[in-house]
């Protein structure tokens, strides 16, 4: 006991005190402040579709979506003045005013808990609209009744002003806000055009009749799914769209001659880009439908180069998180018939009639199903051993530093940070390596410029031992479901090798997996081509030298300079004004030559990212062919035709340190 007793006397002391005063308790709308992403997920400024701007837009719009499905308002007006502040009007029946403080600012408090009111709603919960108003600068709500309207102002969630008039106007609702740009919050937002847009189109594509004005223009759909493949498909499908509808339940599907599978799911309304029980079901029935059809194949063959969407409305789902990406419910309704089997009687029973009635759609898609089958069974013995190698090689992998955080840990809340970086080299590697964030950015290296896959069959990324060791790392043999990082970020020099790098990695996912670029998983790391810096002893802006500090590192605040990284030119020659006179210049001309203390900026929550985007009209094989096939001399002919040489201009007084 003795000894015991002396071991506990040598015990660390107790830190910091905890008493009465450690204890608070929170409003619903200080919470959603302390702790946005428990309701959002991520903030960001608004570069990515997943930024939490995006979420409280879908939040406000979702309601209006909901009147629209209970008959209550066909327009939807949609407005973002600057890229900055959104209104949205609809013309449904409007916020009950007797308890419109509490429905857009007290948590838990709704409309739709019951399902006669709302029963297929996208937010049951009671949460969405009162995180917009928490984490927004300015909110306003009007409620148009009866020929009277309630309007209330908030300032992050707190109540400002509360006034109600008479009005000719129609019922409806509108809302206005403007995201909180504070340091913590969204920090020099913008929303982005093309990410609404899609949005918005997502919208009428499963909500036939719906109209979007979206700052005056006009969005809508006819087709419904049918039009959001053929508005997304890059390459032409083998044969018409298929197209049916059940009650709650509407696909489209057609082959194409890209590999890998895409799907486009949503749940009543919502686009559930992780997918789900409904999207799984649809893989599994459509594979076993068209088999029973024919008797014979394999899924994998069968589903090989589709191209699909399915929709469905299911009584209070159950998503996996409060930003709905993936639907965790497996029944239509409580108590009802599971999701798998209603998606698998609709699918045997229509999609086999079709079949049996279109005998061209049948060949069609019997002539891919084949054509996928040959090339797999050609490469069956090349693929066992690529992988028995790629096995071994993951043990001991040296081109590969994992991290500890994948995107696919379904429980972990940080797997959308989950990324991995594609360098050049072991110099670019090591720099990376040595600064990265062990938790959740992995690196891969390159030995060099990687092998042009264009107009290869995919037996390449077996027998090319690195193609088939980034397979691998990435887990996207089987599809996009294994995923292991959300971001797949090509880091290459900004130079002529670097780029013919970045070409010969994007063609390879291009090529083969086209799913992860649309998915938005593909993006190239922006690395500064200059750094400026002066003593501060020379700097007479004291602002400037504030802001600086306020961003340097402990380490940073020990040396006597102010440094400022350049992505351009242009930044470049603003850096000079601001820290002049005699400025000391860097030019990096490569990834190896910056230091891990300096690149721990570049790849951390503010690095610059460029993402990779794939859309209809950009004509993915004609682009490929040009630049990445084997007509040299008509490439030659045009580099001739429109070459410009530039030479450096570094002003007088200026230095490279690199030459």
């Amino acid at each position: 006991m003795a000894e015991n007793d002396d071991f506990i006397e040598k015990k660390a002391p107790v830190q910091g005190k905890y008493d009465d005063e450690n204890i608070r308790t929170l409003t619903g709308i200080q919470h959603i402040r302390l702790r946005p992403g428990m309701y959002i997920g991520r903030l960001g400024d608004g570069s990515l579709p997943e930024d939490g701007i995006y979420v409280l837009l879908k939040e406000v719009i979702d309601n209006s979506i909901d009147e629209f499905k209970m008959n209550a308002g066909k327009r939807i007006e949609v407005d973002i003045d600057e890229n900055l502040r959104v209104s949205v009007r609809d013309y449904g029946r409007g916020i009950p005013q007797g308890k419109l403080v509490e429905a857009v600012s007290v948590l838990n408090t709704g409309g739709k808990y019951d399902s006669k009111a709302f029963k297929k709603s996208i937010g049951l919960n009671g949460v969405g609209v009162k995180a917009v108003n928490a984490l927004s600068a300015r909110f306003e709500v009007k409620s148009y009744r009866e020929g009277k309207v309630r309007s209330l102002t908030f300032e992050r969630g707190e109540l400002k002003s509360d006034t109600t008039e008479a009005t000719d106007d129609e019922n409806g609702t509108y809302i206005f806000f403007q995201p909180d740009g504070d340091e913590k919050l969204f920090k020099n937002y913008q929303f982005q055009n093309d990410i609404v847009e899609t949005m918005l189109r997502n919208y009428t594509y499963l909500n036939q009749g719906l109209i979007i004005m979206y700052n005056g223009r006009r969005i809508a759909s006819r087709n419904g799914l049918q039009d959001l493949l053929t508005d997304n498909m890059t390459t032409d499908g083998l044969y018409p769209i298929v197209h049916m509808k059940g009650d709650d339940i509407e696909i489209a599907f057609t082959h194409t001659n890209q590999y890998g599978e895409e799907y486009h799911s949503f749940v009543n309304g919502q686009h559930t880009t992780q997918g789900g029980t409904h999207q799984s079901a649809f893989k599994e029935h459509i594979a076993r439908t068209i088999k029973e059809y024919f008797g014979k194949y394999e899924y994998g063959d069968i589903r090989n180069g589709i191209v699909a969407a399915i929709a469905i409305n299911v009584e209070e789902p159950v998503f996996e998180s409060q930003t709905k990406i993936k639907l965790g419910s497996t029944q239509m309704a409580p108590d009802g018939e599971s999701i798998n089997k209603y998606v698998g009687d609709f699918i045997k029973q229509q999609v086999d009639n079709y079949l049996h009635i279109h005998n061209e759609v049948a060949e069609a898609i019997e002539a891919k199903v084949k054509e996928s089958e040959r090339e797999r069974k050609a490469m069956a013995g090349v693929t066992k051993l690529a992988r028995e190698r790629a096995k071994k090689a993951n043990l001991h992998n040296r081109k590969l530093r994992d991290c500890r955080i994948h995107y696919c840990d379904v429980k972990n809340d940080r797997k959308e940070e989950s990324s991995i970086f594609i360098t050049e080299g072991d110099s670019a590697s090591g720099s990376i390596t040595k600064s990265r964030d062990v938790n959740t950015q992995a690196v891969f290296s390159l030995r060099g410029k990687p092998l042009n896959s264009f107009g290869l069959t995919k037996k390449v990324v077996y027998e090319n031992e690195e193609f088939n060791l980034l397979q691998a790392a990435l887990d996207i043999e089987d599809g996009l479901e294994t995923l292991r990082y959300n971001k797949v970020i090509v880091a290459t020099d900004a130079d002529v090798d670097g780029m013919h790098i970045r070409l010969l990695i994007i063609t390879f996912f291009l090529q083969f997996f086209p799913e992860l670029i649309k998915k938005g998983h593909v993006y190239v790391l922006q690395t500064p081509l200059f750094r400026v810096r002066n003593r501060r002893t020379k700097i007479k802006n004291k602002k400037i030298i504030a802001e600086a500090d306020a961003r340097r590192s402990e380490r940073e605040k020990k040396t006597d300079f102010i440094t400022h990284y350049c992505y351009s030119e242009e930044e470049r020659l603003r850096a000079i004004k601001e820290l002049g006179p005699d400025p000391e210049i860097t030019r990096f001309k490569g990834l190896g030559e910056i230091s891990p203390e300096e690149f721990v900026h570049f790849i951390g929550p503010d690095m610059r990212l460029e993402q990779v985007t794939l859309h209809k009209n950009d004509q993915v094989q004609k682009l490929l062919e040009y630049y990445m096939g084997k007509n040299t001399m008509e490439r030659q002919n045009f580099i001739i035709d429109n070459l410009v040489i530039e030479e450096d201009n570094f002003n007088e007084g200026e230095e490279d340190d690199n030459q």
